[in-house]
């Protein structure tokens, strides 16, 4: 993995924003990253990150490009005979977390050609559903079909889906399990 940091202070850091000249700005990049963590550390981390004093807002950029994290559940099963949880993997392909000056973390995607530049505060972000399906019913002239640029796009968009479908599979089989053990005649 490759982590690179930059800390600007001073006049030049004006560039990034009006707080960045007193307070800093901290850019950092992180690509090629690969962890396994329990969920007992994320749930501890909470002491941690509580303090008496308000802290300064630092104005950043966090850019997250290629990493994989694995959250594993460490805690007691609560039935024995329970094959337990199936570890979760979050998976970023590119992705820039930004602080501004109002404190608030805002996550975008990288600006690529002739896409809309989007930013969701994360204190606000709600799940959207995405359409079901694209059709195409018939081209019109001039064009031919999808364009190169959607590609890509619905690559990744497959991609999540047949994750999720995945997900679901197993959680239906987990639950029917479940329910087996309380009665083994079950039958869906």
């Amino acid at each position: 993995p490759e982590v690179c940091l930059r800390l600007e202070v001073g006049p030049n850091a004006a560039v990034h924003s009006p707080l960045a000249v007193q307070n800093g700005f901290l850019h950092m990049l992180v690509h090629s990253y690969t962890a396994e963590l329990f969920m007992s550390f994320l749930t501890n981390l909470g002491p941690f990150l509580e303090d008496e004093i308000i802290p300064e807002v630092i104005p950043m950029e966090i850019e997250v490009v290629d990493a994989k994290i694995t959250l594993k559940d460490d805690s007691p099963r609560v039935y024995p005979t329970s094959p337990g949880p199936v570890p979760i993997t979050l998976a970023v392909d590119h992705i820039i977390v930004k602080r501004r000056d109002d404190g608030v973390f805002y996550l975008t995607a990288p600006q690529g050609d002739g896409s809309l530049k989007q930013e969701k505060p994360v204190s606000v972000l709600r799940e959207q559903k995405a359409p079901a399906e694209y059709i195409l019913a018939a081209p019109a002239a001039g064009t031919r079909g999808l364009q190169l640029k959607e590609v890509p796009e619905l690559q990744r968009e497959l991609q999540t889906m047949k994750i999720a479908l995945a997900e679901a599979n197993m959680d239906k089989a987990r639950l029917l399990q479940e329910i087996r053990k309380y009665n083994p005649l079950f039958q869906l």
